[in-house]
């Protein structure tokens, strides 16, 4: 295997080859993207929004917790096994899609995706940071947000433009059979675990305060005790409640101001295709001013954005230029945020550190699809909209009233 070193340049071969797998992890969410709520309100004529998003709060609930105890797993099992259980774990998922008689095994299938979302996505952000190290950590994880999410975005619009051929259904589960496929192989023969990298930044780093932190200790550190990790949850929560929405209202809000099938998959794609190519240099630029103010303006990007979305009724060109707002808002915000974690932990708990701040912002999906469901069954969609709106922009000044390292 040779030496051990630390460093984005020195690791260049896993580093590209986990960006890769990234984008495939990615692109299993983008095959629902623009179609899934649709199937629900159309084929298993479903008129309840919180009926439909129950798929959201289903994956977001499941990601989630999984989120919380990958860390742990990844330290007792390896990064690498982890990576692969995620992949096994979504073999099940586009049968139950493909001959799903009930919306419930729609539902169903988005727990094992969670689950999928939770270890592989988990695995490829924690890997990359034990790679690089300490110095280009933001440029890092901007790649791999960015490849993840171009891969939502990507697959999110191909789904949308063959749904106008083939059952929408078809397309999600043959495009899911195939992408993990290659995710499997791929992690089986390819890639090699980074604990020795950890190890190695971690003596680098010294003995630390104290013993290292369980999952217990690493949840009430990042929860309540360290104001970095605090507030960096807190903002990753709200965030997601903004792709909730996007996700699972979004393309029903457009669909009832009469958007056609075409029109909804530019907008379900854009904000992705924005979100991912942004982190791009969002990831860098964090690096070099810090990651506080990049978060602060892009969830107020956020909160204007979702305001404008309100503005246009759902007519294509407001909701068009609000998704790409949206998606700069979240490129500011995405990467910025797990490297402000990493940077507030230490090398050996960073795993677990990084898996709770993971749980706290994937629970956003599930509280985001509850929230804007309710509100738009008992009130309306705009009114759910507004809402998320105005819990983003305050969120934003909380991470602004925080000390930041």
């Amino acid at each position: 295997m040779g030496e051990i070193r630390l460093g984005l340049r020195a690791n260049a071969g896993q580093f590209a080859l986990l960006v890769a797998l990234n984008a495939l992890v990615g692109a299993m969410v983008g095959l629902e993207r623009s179609v899934l709520p649709l199937v629900g309100e159309e084929e298993f004529g479903l008129a309840s929004k919180a009926a439909i998003l129950a798929f959201v709060v289903a994956f977001g609930v499941s990601k989630a917790v999984t989120n919380l105890f990958s860390g742990s797993l990844a330290e007792r099992h390896s990064r690498r096994r982890v990576l692969i259980a995620g992949w096994a774990v979504a073999l099940p998922v586009p049968l139950m899609i493909a001959f799903a008689p009930s919306w419930g095994w729609i539902v169903a299938a988005n727990v094992l995706l969670g689950v999928n979302q939770g270890l592989a996505w988990s695995m490829t952000v924690v890997m990359k940071i034990d790679l690089v190290g300490p110095a280009r950590r933001g440029l890092a994880l901007g790649l791999n947000e960015a490849a993840g999410y171009l891969g939502v975005a990507l697959t999110a619009l191909l789904t949308g433009a063959l749904a106008a051929t083939y059952a929408p259904r078809e397309v999600v589960w043959v495009g899911a059979v195939a992408i993990i496929a290659v995710g499997l192989v791929v992690s089986l023969a390819l890639v090699r675990d980074t604990g020795d990298h950890v190890r190695l930044e971690q003596a680098a780093h010294g003995t630390g305060a104290g013993p290292a932190l369980g999952l217990g200790g690493a949840l009430v550190q990042a929860t309540l005790r360290q104001p970095q990790l605090r507030a960096s949850c807190q903002a990753g929560l709200v965030n997601n409640l903004n792709d909730a929405l996007a996700w699972g209202l979004a393309p029903l809000y457009l669909a009832a101001a009469g958007a056609s099938l075409g029109e909804i998959a530019a907008v379900a794609a854009a904000y992705p295709l924005v979100w991912g190519a942004g982190q791009l240099a969002t990831g860098w630029a964090s690096d070099h001013v810090g990651r506080k103010p990049l978060i602060v303006l892009g969830m107020l990007v956020q909160a204007a954005a979702l305001g404008l979305l309100v503005l246009g009724g759902g007519a294509f060109g407001p909701a068009l230029a609000a998704t790409v707002l949206l998606g700069a808002g979240t490129a500011l915000v995405y990467p910025t945020l797990i490297a402000a974690v990493s940077d507030a932990s230490e090398p050996r708990d960073r795993a677990r550190i990084v898996s709770v701040y993971r749980f706290w912002r994937d629970a956003g999906f599930a509280l985001g699809a509850l929230l804007a469901g309710i509100v738009a069954d008992l009130v309306s969609a705009d009114a759910a909209i507004g809402l998320v709106a105005a819990l983003t922009a305050a969120s934003g000044l909380v991470v602004a009233a925080t000390r930041f390292r």
